[in-house]
């Protein structure tokens, strides 16, 4: 009896891993979604630009852009969305934004309608590295024309912000991090067993979930207050061939990528404004509590009755915070006021 149980505990076993590695190779490798260009998908506001990148002809980046309202054309901010999202979701604090500076969001790959390059469209460095997408804000920057700026961040964008100031400390004179995705809990594993056919279809099967539809409703404390003109902002990049396999193509790049920032939070040295909200549901506030504690110079605002994506969800409340610390002596001081690379004098702050 206990050498039969055995034989049927090994072969189940044998089915389980018989199932796992075959199973996924089920999932369809070719787009699902053939759809046309982007700038066939762009709406009247949105811009392109290409920047140079080591292996390839260039890549296109999709951006909005407002200027800067008289006597403030000195400051710029350039405005980094995040995990799944676009551009679009700083659309209702563009104009305000503008107000005080320069204002501009852009694409990163492959979201949005920036470039979605797939394997043997480079022959460097993979423009989905954690370091790649560094490189990338860098030449954005030099493509706007952006001598300085305060670099503003949402959830993973918050993360790649933080990396922008430590890689091009003269250029970026302020933070304003959204909900930074700093204490990401999520595994890594080798390079090498993230190329394996398996986790890539594993990697793209993920993508496609992730992308039709977005997180987006999740994000929001309040659902409701989503409109049918957002979602379609949403998913604009489902419109753009070969999106899901861009996607699947970044995902599986992620695997092997640590978020590793929280090490290194005690060198930004430039004045930072984090602003978390009471009712978000996917970065604890407690995290972007954390964040401001280790930072050298952080002021911490606290929004009430919204979610993950505040300048989204509450956007007077979120200028509010903003103006109130651009107004401070934490925050980087008037426009031109700061040279770059300078740091404000400022402390940790309280809600």
């Amino acid at each position: 009896m206990l050498k039969r149980l055995v034989q049927v505990f090994a072969a189940l076993v044998v089915l389980a891993i018989g199932a796992a590695v075959l199973l996924p190779l089920l999932i369809p490798a070719q787009t699902l979604q053939p759809q046309g260009s982007a700038r066939a998908a762009a709406t009247p506001d949105s811009r392109f630009m290409t920047i140079p990148f080591p292996g390839t002809g260039g890549l296109e980046i999709h951006y909005l852009e407002r200027p800067a309202a008289a006597g403030a054309e000195q400051r710029a901010f350039l405005l980094l969305h995040g995990f799944t999202f676009n551009s679009f979701t700083w659309g209702a604090v563009l104009d305000p934004l503008a107000e005080l500076g320069r204002t501009v969001a852009y694409d990163q790959l492959p979201y949005g309608l920036s470039a979605k390059p797939l394997a043997g469209d480079w022959s460097g460095a993979d423009p989905y590295a954690k370091e790649s997408a560094i490189a990338q804000v860098g030449a954005v920057m030099q493509g706007l024309g952006l001598g300085h700026a305060i670099l503003v961040g949402n959830s993973s964008g918050g993360t790649l912000a933080l990396e922008a100031a430590l890689a091009y400390p003269e250029r970026v004179t302020g933070l304003i991090l959204v909900a930074p995705w700093v204490h990401a809990q999520r595994p890594t594993i080798p390079a090498a067993v993230a190329q394996l056919t398996q986790l890539q279809r594993l990697s793209l099967f993920i993508a496609r979930k992730l992308g039709n539809p977005t997180l987006l409703e999740y994000s929001y404390q309040d659902p409701a207050r989503l409109t049918a003109a957002r979602r379609d902002q949403a998913i604009i990049h489902t419109r753009v061939a070969n999106w899901d396999l861009a996607w699947g193509a970044l995902l599986d790049r992620s695997l092997s990528s640590a978020v590793d920032i929280s090490d290194r939070l005690g060198q930004v040295r430039v004045p930072v404004l984090l602003i978390t909200s009471d009712q978000d549901k996917l970065v604890k506030p407690e995290d972007t509590r954390r964040v401001a504690a280790a930072l050298p110079h952080a002021t911490l605002k606290v929004l009430p009755g919204c979610g993950h994506v505040p300048q989204e969800e509450c956007p007077r409340a979120f200028m509010a915070a903003v103006s109130e610390w651009l107004q401070s002596p934490a925050g980087p001081g008037a426009p031109g006021a700061q040279a770059p690379g300078e740091t404000a004098p400022g402390g940790n702050g309280g809600p």
